[in-house]
């Protein structure tokens, strides 16, 4: 094992991925010449060239467009966005062309690419740069939406989205890119739709994904000291979601937390409450309670900003709530 950056196991999957198949080419705005807006494409452009690691206009309508239909010439595309609230500028190309390709050509062509880039808050950013749009992707038949939360799953998921014959939306987080974690030496993948148990637990399940969960870790570390043991579920990809993973944890606990940034009004929060109110109702001793940011557009004010977000401290006393302390 190694140790090394969220941004360098972006690259080092990206990297092993281009080295394998020559189709695979990566585009954006600043990937190539900067070395990526946030250093995950570090020395990629002076490995692959030009033809291969492409600096973009700032026009994400036409880049995600030139991307999709190189798909049906046979390549395999990677399209960064600097933020994925960039991508509402080309989102009539994700949700248009490149989600229904496939079956609107009637199996006749597929659209393997990968859309990447961050999500999300990231500090003082405001409120046009401070969204998540996984349950936007997420309700599109035809995409699949992977969130990793450590450079391990990162590097992991990221090769399997590459190989993937579909098109994937990889939302990562600006605030995650300078996280370090163990990676493997020689080569892995991570499926997706495979969620993981970060922390076995027995009274509560607690299920997150993304920069978020941190919170998660940080309340559990605390609820230990006072008895009470928590599960932490990673759901790693949002769509295909893991229902078994989490209807098999909630059995176990019978009492279910859902930790998300994310407004609180149909998310990907709601999806899983309703999984679980409706196949495993008869298990639970608590209703189930889901943590979302304010039901407002991101604050600048640090002060707001705070208060926005969901905390460690709302997730202890989320937990605390059902197990009627």
């Amino acid at each position: 094992m190694k140790t090394i950056q969220f941004r360098e196991a972006i690259c080092e999957a990206m990297s092993e991925e281009m080295r394998r198949d020559e189709s695979i080419y990566l585009m954006g705005e600043e990937v190539a010449e900067y070395n990526g807006a946030y250093k995950a494409s570090k020395g990629m452009l002076d490995e692959f060239g030009d033809k291969r690691v492409i600096d973009t206009p700032i026009a994400e309508l036409g880049f995600a467009g030139i991307a999709i239909g190189s798909t049906m010439t046979g390549n395999r595309p990677i399209v960064e966005y600097m933020t994925f609230n960039f991508s509402l500028v080309g989102i009539d190309q994700i949700i248009n062309n490149a989600a229904k390709i496939r079956q609107m050509s009637g199996g006749q062509f597929k659209c393997p690419i990968v859309f990447r880039g961050p999500t999300a808050s990231a500090g003082q950013l405001a409120a046009t740069h401070s969204q998540a749009f996984e349950s936007w992707f997420a309700n599109t038949p035809g995409l699949k939406v992977v969130v990793p939360s450590n450079p391990y799953d990162a590097k992991g998921l990221l090769k399997s989205a590459i190989r993937d014959d579909d098109p994937v939306i990889f939302m990562e987080s600006e605030q995650m890119y300078g996280d370090k974690g163990e990676v493997p030496e020689g080569e892995y993948t991570i499926p997706l739709g495979v969620a993981e148990i970060k922390r076995e637990g027995t009274d509560v399940t607690i299920v997150s994904f993304g920069k978020i969960i941190k919170e998660a870790y940080k309340a559990v570390d605390e609820l230990e000291k006072e008895g009470i043991s928590c599960e932490i579920i990673d759901l790693r990809t949002v769509r295909p979601m893991d229902r078994k993973a989490i209807l098999e944890s909630v059995k176990k606990t019978n009492r279910l937390i859902i930790l998300e940034e994310a407004w609180p009004f149909g998310n990907v929060s709601t999806e899983i409450t309703y999984l679980v109110q409706s196949e495993a109702f008869d298990y639970l001793d608590a209703p189930i309670i889901k943590i979302n940011t304010a039901d407002t557009p991101a604050p600048y004010s640090p002060v707001l900003l705070e208060q926005w977000l969901p905390n460690k401290d709302e997730v202890i006393k989320a937990v605390k709530k059902v197990m009627y302390k």
